[in-house]
C-alpha cells in the first residue's frame, strides 16, 4: 500500500506531465471563429439585391456591355479604326468594372471593407461609365460603315449609356441620403460626448473652484478701470 505522501506526489507528477504532453501536442483546442476559419465558404447570394432596383440595373449593365463588345468583336475590317478601338476599350473596361461590383454588392463582400465608401465608388463607376459609353456610342456612329455588327454595336453602347445614367442618378440619390445619415450621427455623437464631459464631477469641482477664486480676487481688489479691464 502506498503512503499518502507517495500518492499525492504521483498525483502531481501525472498531472505536470499531462500538462507538458498537451502544451507540446500539436491538437490544441482553438478559439478561433468559426466565420475567420471557413473563410469564403460562408459566402451566400443576396436575392433581395439582385430583385432590387440596384441589383437589376447592375445585370442590365454587364449584359449590354458584353453584348457591346461581342458587336464589336465581330468586326473584322476597319477604316479608320479609332472609334472602334475607342469603343472596344470603353465596352470591355464597363463589363470588367461593373462585373465586379455586382459580385461584391450580390454577395455582401463590400461589408467585409468597410474602409472603402462604396455608394461613392458606385457613383463614380456608373457616371464614368456613363460618360465614356455616350462619346463611345457616337463617335462609333459617326465613324461606322452601316455594318450590321457596327449598327448592333451602337445600339446597345446607347442603351447601356441609358442604363448607367439611371444607375448614376439612383447612386447620386444613395450617396446624398448617407452623407445626411453621418452628419447626424456626428453630431449625436458629438452632443453626447460634450453632455458626458459636462457631467463628469471633477470638471464641476473645477469650475466651481475656478469660479470662487475669481470672486475672491474681486473682492480684495479695489475696483479701478484698469482691474475692471484685467478682469472682465
Amino acid at each position: 500500500m502506498r503512503s499518502g505522501e507517495e500518492l499525492d506526489g504521483f498525483e502531481g507528477e501525472a498531472s505536470s506531465t499531462s500538462m507538458i504532453s498537451g502544451a507540446s501536442s500539436p491538437y490544441q483546442p482553438t478559439t478561433e471563429p468559426v466565420s475567420q476559419r471557413r473563410g469564403l465558404a460562408g459566402l451566400r447570394c443576396d436575392p433581395d439585391y439582385l430583385r432590387g432596383a440596384f441589383g437589376c440595373l447592375k445585370v442590365a449593365q454587364v449584359m449590354l456591355a458584353l453584348i457591346a463588345f461581342i458587336c464589336i468583336e465581330t468586326i473584322m475590317e476597319c477604316s479608320p479604326c479609332e472609334g472602334l478601338y475607342f469603343f472596344e476599350f470603353v465596352s470591355c473596361s464597363a463589363f470588367v468594372v461593373t462585373g465586379v461590383l455586382l459580385i461584391m454588392f450580390s454577395l455582401n463582400l463590400h461589408m467585409r471593407i468597410p474602409q472603402i465608401n462604396w455608394n461613392l465608388t458606385d457613383l463614380v463607376n456608373t457616371g464614368l461609365s456613363t460618360f465614356f459609353f455616350f462619346i463611345a456610342s457616337i463617335v462609333l456612329a459617326a465613324l461606322n460603315h452601316k455594318t450590321g455588327a457596327e449598327i448592333a454595336a451602337v445600339i446597345f453602347g446607347f442603351l447601356a449609356t441609358a442604363a448607367h445614367a439611371v444607375s448614376a442618378f439612383l447612386a447620386a440619390q444613395k450617396w446624398r441620403v448617407s452623407l445626411r445619415q453621418q452628419s447626424a450621427s456626428d453630431y449625436i455623437r458629438a452632443r453626447t460626448e460634450s453632455r458626458d464631459v459636462d457631467s463628469r464631477p471633477e470638471i464641476q469641482r473645477l469650475d466651481t473652484f475656478y469660479y470662487s477664486i475669481n470672486i475672491k480676487v474681486k473682492k480684495k481688489l479695489p475696483v479701478s478701470p484698469l482691474n475692471q479691464w484685467q478682469l472682465a
